[in-house]
């Protein structure tokens, strides 16, 4: 078997951490509603944070940030359609890297390129506080969603929408730096726009290796979310994405005429074995609690109705929402396929391609972004998601520091409910506006708690040795 798995370092198999679900309250027709934990007892969490729960004075944009963001929404809304009608690949995308780097050195910024593609920006002085991440690269979908400003390269289309995501982030950087220079806050928000998040196991790991981490205590992301209205932000404490890997799977063996299967090796028949029996052994020999399920998504072999073939070729995906069961899963993939296989006497080559494991949300860093949309979007606008069965390698900076992942509802109130990856989504483009509001309270809170954090232990008094 061959297996391919990024970042095998004890860092990267930290076990994911454990928090208790919150109270959340059925709202008829728009889904579930948090009730956050700092609400559900009685402020407690946020009051540990320092971080007191909006009051009416609190509601919306303090007013340092609010005329500013409204300055910036035209270019940032002319910014991200530039974007979204030239779309690039993963690792391919230099035109979007410069756009990016153009834009902050435009405000004053200084950005940092990373090797490749991408790159990252510091706002603010002195140790860095809390870090953002938006993810910048392109799918190869052919667009068809007749926009003025669609892609115009053929079967290159922003359909997971990192346009918005790079967006939001840009005005960000734009909105704290003017923040910075007439009001300056304590400590560095670095944000960082990462390249290659569709090509597996992520453009993360790249630059994590590049020491992008470095400093950064916790991060933040946000991802596009079409169920969710404009104005709504899902979260979710836990795990809010699964794992997800490629299996790809040759089988080999002599062949023969259908009337005398007993002198062949009949690999089509161990082909339908492995695709009915891998799954279902997994599920008895992992928690059954962890969700893995293995799909195939190709089975090819044979040619004719009559003859045995002696190759055949099968590939699908191993899912999971639990990071533990995950790495459990993936060791345990080999055998299993060998025994299945085994009484047929065919020939096996597993490859298995590690993707991602799950995006796990920490309760504190799920409390500031709902603290934050609460601030920024009113009480309504936080909803509990379901967590998705989609892969996203945000999950490897949570390998490293704690941090949350939040949903950023893009769908026209009423409207349409279009799906991600799809050749026509189309996200409302009044969703960058809620996701500045909504991030650039985050950092701030962040900046905010890590002060204390940095105070507190400061002030704790060193052990004497007695």
């Amino acid at each position: 078997m061959t297996t391919t798995f990024p970042a095998a370092d004890d860092a990267a198999r930290a076990p994911p951490c454990r928090v208790p679900p919150r109270a959340v309250v059925a709202t008829p027709g728009r889904g579930t509603r948090v009730r956050s934990a700092s609400l559900r007892r009685g402020g407690t969490l946020a009051l540990m944070l320092d971080l007191p729960l909006p009051s009416a004075d609190d509601v919306g944009l303090p007013p340092a940030i609010g005329p500013l963001l409204s300055h910036y929404l035209p270019d940032l809304i002319r910014f991200r359609r530039d974007v979204h009608r030239h779309p690039e690949l993963s690792y391919e995308e230099y035109r979007t890297t410069e756009r990016i780097v153009n834009a902050l050195e435009a405000s004053g910024l200084r950005p940092v390129r990373f090797e490749r593609t991408g790159c990252y920006v510091d706002v603010g002085r002195g140790p860095v506080m809390v870090g953002l991440r938006a993810d910048i690269d392109a799918l190869p979908i052919l667009e068809e969603t007749g926009l003025e400003y669609a892609s115009i390269h053929e079967g290159v289309m922003h359909a997971c929408g990192h346009d918005i995501h790079t967006t939001v982030m840009l005005g960000v950087a734009r909105v704290l730096a003017d923040l910075h220079r007439s009001s300056p806050f304590a400590g560095t928000v670095r944000i960082v726009f990462q390249p290659a998040e569709e090509k597996l196991p992520g453009g993360a790991l790249s630059i994590i290796k590049q020491n992008v981490l470095a400093g950064v205590p916790r991060m933040f992301a946000l991802h596009c979310e079409p169920k969710l209205d404009v104005g709504q932000v899902g979260t979710r404490i836990g795990a809010i994405t699964s794992a997800s890997d490629t299996i790809r799977i040759e089988l080999s063996g002599r062949g023969g005429h259908t009337s005398r299967p007993h002198l062949t090796e009949d690999l089509v028949y161990a082909m339908s074995q492995i695709a009915i029996d891998v799954p279902a052994v997994l599920s008895r020999r992992v928690d059954v609690r962890s969700g893995v399920a293995v799909v195939w998504g190709q089975i090819h072999a044979g040619v004719a109705p009559n003859a045995i073939p002696m190759s055949g070729f099968m590939a699908g995906t191993m899912r999971c929402l639990d990071a533990d069961a995950w790495y459990q899963a993936g060791e345990m993939l080999d055998e299993v396929v060998g025994q299945v296989a085994a009484p047929y006497g065919v020939n096996v080559d597993l490859e298995h391609i590690r993707g991602v494991p799950p995006v796990v949300n920490g309760e504190t860093e799920t409390t500031l972004l709902e603290i934050a949309a609460r601030a920024e979007l009113g009480e309504e606008s936080i909803l509990l998601v379901e967590q998705s069965m989609g892969g996203e390698d945000f999950a490897w900076f949570l390998q490293h520091v704690p941090g949350a992942m939040m949903r950023l509802g893009t769908r026209e109130p009423g409207g349409r409910t279009y799906d991600l990856h799809q050749s026509d989504y189309a996200p409302q483009e009044e969703a960058i506006r809620c996701g500045v509001q909504v991030m650039a309270s985050a950092a701030l809170r962040a900046v905010r708690l890590r002060v204390r954090e940095l105070t507190d232990a400061a002030q704790v008094p060193e052990r004497s040795e007695g």
